[in-house]
């Protein structure tokens, strides 16, 4: 008997889905979209079901509560769904945990990586052939696999690799994984490296709500070093915008630089947060939050200078951010005064504000449990 191939169908996973960006892009294909989505978290302390809260009682929002380092559940899901496309987007993703514990970034952003890739690969064989080229494997990464800029220059799809953190070297890792699993086994896959993302939804412990939270606790906003650090910052419903685009209209084996063309200075970043804070949320003493600043002893292997050439996407696919830095900022810092009950409940005792990152040994029980 001949065995029956398996039918490709309208379901996208969206891995990492109860994060801040794969968040974004499950609201996207829900609402602007129609798509039927499947969100694979494991709920890490930075993953928490109250960023879907509107969305869980839509028929086409499916939860599974799985690892991806956990391979027979993976396969077990594709067999489920049988989905059209999977947009790859779980990863462990702060550098300054990374420092603290590389562990956890090896195992899941290059071996969880790699289950999605064989288990991606193991369901496209049993499909049809026309199915098979229809479907799409898009990897979501990051402009740090790149290294660090001078003063001068923009990352392209061509830059070299030069990754400085461990959580950089893992996505670096990855996207080579990815790009292997293309030309080696004919794995339809797309590829995307972003910008800093600010936006909703984003854990409290990155800069812009960090010093949100900071700022409106009148505590001391720490900045790293001088300040003087550049990253490009992108809007993270464009950035949603974009990933989507690329998984829909990208072509097979290509990668594709995702940017907001908003370069700032992280000094100018605090500044920019601070002062719209004095305008909507003035502090009670009158001074102004800048008061609060203090430069403290800058992250190791603090990269300089990151800033994305977006013009492939541009010309190729049509897209461009449709928010600027001022437009992005004023929105995202409405909606965290908007929805402080969100902040505390991702929170749930997992991260009290302390610092990270300070390159400080650890025994191995310590990186087992990270």
């Amino acid at each position: 008997m001949i065995k029956a191939k398996k039918k490709l169908n309208k379901t996208i996973f969206v891995t990492g889905a109860a994060g801040f960006i794969g968040s974004a892009v499950a609201r996207h294909l829900l609402n602007d979209h129609g798509d039927e989505v499947v969100n694979i978290d494991c709920l890490t302390y930075a993953g928490n079901q109250a960023t879907f809260a509107d969305e869980s009682a839509d028929a086409r929002y499916h939860f599974e509560q799985v690892d991806i380092t956990d391979k027979a559940a993976i396969d077990a899901l594709f067999a489920k769904y049988q989905p059209r496309a999977i947009m790859h987007l779980a990863a462990e993703s702060h550098v300054d945990r990374s420092i603290d514990g590389p562990k956890a970034f090896i195992e899941t952003n290059v071996m969880g990586t790699y289950n999605l890739l064989e288990a991606a690969r193991a369901y496209t064989a049993e499909l049809s052939e026309m199915d098979a080229q229809q479907f799409r494997f898009h990897h979501v990464s990051t402009d740090e696999v790149f290294g660090s800029l001078g003063d001068d220059g923009l990352f392209t799809e061509e830059s070299k690799y030069e990754p400085s953190s461990p959580y950089s070297a893992s996505k670096a890792a990855s996207d080579h994984l990815v790009r292997a699993w293309n030309e080696t086994f004919g794995l339809p896959v797309v590829l995307s490296n972003c910008s800093n993302n600010y936006g909703p939804y984003q854990f409290p412990e990155k800069l812009i709500p960090v010093i949100i939270a900071k700022a409106t606790a009148q505590q001391v906003i720490p900045v790293y070093g001088s300040g003087l650090n550049v990253r490009d910052w992108l809007y993270v419903d464009d950035h949603a915008r974009a990933l989507v685009h690329i998984m829909n209209n990208g072509e097979v084996g290509r990668s594709y630089n995702v940017g907001g063309n908003e370069e700032r200075t992280n000094m100018e970043v605090v500044q920019a947060v601070c002062n719209i804070l004095d305008e909507v949320a003035p502090a009670k003493s009158g001074e102004s939050y800048l008061s609060l600043v203090e430069h403290v002893t800058d992250r190791p292997g603090h990269d300089h200078r990151y800033a994305i050439d977006a013009s492939r996407i541009k010309d190729e696919l049509g897209w461009e951010p449709q928010e600027s830095f001022e437009s992005g900022i004023k929105k995202t810092i409405e909606w965290y005064l908007a929805n402080q009950n969100w902040v505390q409940a991702v929170q749930q005792g997992s991260y009290d504000g302390s610092r990270l990152g300070q390159a400080k040994p650890q025994s191995s029980d310590d990186e087992a449990a990270a």
